[in-house]
């Protein structure tokens, strides 16, 4: 039988990652949007390229979810951006309520599904999800240190004028500007970067990084990233379908790993069938601990947030 992969959202970015994966032949792909026409518009688009792209991934666009029973993996992308005037507890308020009502129609439909939320504020929202879904903690994950090691690895390969290929890199903590880089376990070809730049230069990456998001917003004036978002979501969702049992870094639920409790926070984690099958504790300097701390208690006032406003 073929694997389903329904997402919900059919903007820049859920549109996006339904296109990644039929074109990586990973599974079918059901698109659930509120408005009518959209997702289903958007399907009937990618189908139309299916021929050119030469695949044969079946693309579904939906307003209900009754198309999205048996799901194996849902992406949610779900929610509103943050607007002028807004608040960032107005935009928590109103994505967890969307988050929650999402999160009941997906788990009546495919109660055996794991969860990949994109959803921002990100480790916020994997919380909501948590409860709405009543999973297990290896079945809710968040997409945010794939997005931003990739950022990392782009802006090395940049500096050093080397392949995105032969760059790695690990970024740590909440998805936002309280972000871990760490160069230490950040190599070219397995050479650590702290061999090939200044700190100089690594820390301005590092900064790069930590606002990666908000330099696009800036550039497009009108919207947010959505490629590279998209493309983290479908390696994710890869590494879970074909139980490639990948190392990458993702918002994890933590019950006492890194000091972090009942939090999600990036963190390492092994992607394979199962979901999270076992995050990845690694050895922190002071200065690195404090900086994951530091993130981890900016996660644990979204929380807080959260509780105010249940």
């Amino acid at each position: 039988m073929k694997q389903k992969v329904t997402v919900v959202g059919a903007g820049n970015v859920g549109a996006t990652a339904a296109q990644r994966l039929a074109e990586k032949e990973l599974c079918d792909v059901v698109l659930v949007d509120v408005v009518e026409g959209v997702p289903q518009g958007k399907s009937l688009d990618l189908t139309e390229a299916a021929p050119i792209e030469k695949h044969d991934a079946h693309l579904t666009g939906t307003n209900g979810y009754e198309e999205t029973a048996g799901s194996n993996i849902v992406i949610i992308t779900a929610g509103i951006p943050r607007k002028p005037g807004m608040s960032r507890d107005d935009l928590i308020s109103t994505n967890a309520g969307i988050m929650k009502s999402v999160t009941e129609q997906v788990v009546k439909h495919s109660p055996d599904s794991i969860l990949i939320i994109v959803s921002n504020p990100l480790d916020a929202m994997c919380h909501v999800a948590l409860d709405a879904s009543g999973f297990p903690k290896n079945r809710v994950m968040g997409m945010a240190g794939v997005l931003d090691s990739a950022r990392f690895r782009a802006f090395i390969a940049m500096e050093l004028d080397v392949s995105v290929e032969n760059t790695h890199a690990f970024v740590l903590g909440g998805h936002g500007d309280t972000m871990v880089p760490l160069p230490r376990f950040s190599t070219v070809a397995g050479i650590p970067i702290t061999e090939l730049m200044s700190k100089e230069r690594i820390d301005a990456l590092v900064k790069r990084t930590a606002n990666g998001g908000a330099e696009i917003v800036s550039l497009l004036k009108t919207g947010s990233a959505y490629y590279a978002p998209a493309s983290a979501a479908v390696e994710m969702a890869e590494s879970i379908l074909k139980d490639k049992k990948k190392i990458l870094p993702c918002a994890a639920y933590l019950q006492g790993e890194y000091d972090c409790q009942d939090l999600f926070i990036g963190v390492p984690v092994k992607l394979g069938a199962d979901g999270i099958e076992g995050v990845i504790e690694i050895s922190l300097t002071d200065e690195e601990k404090v900086a994951l701390k530091k993130s981890a208690d900016s996660v644990q006032e979204l929380k807080e947030t959260l509780k105010k406003l249940a």
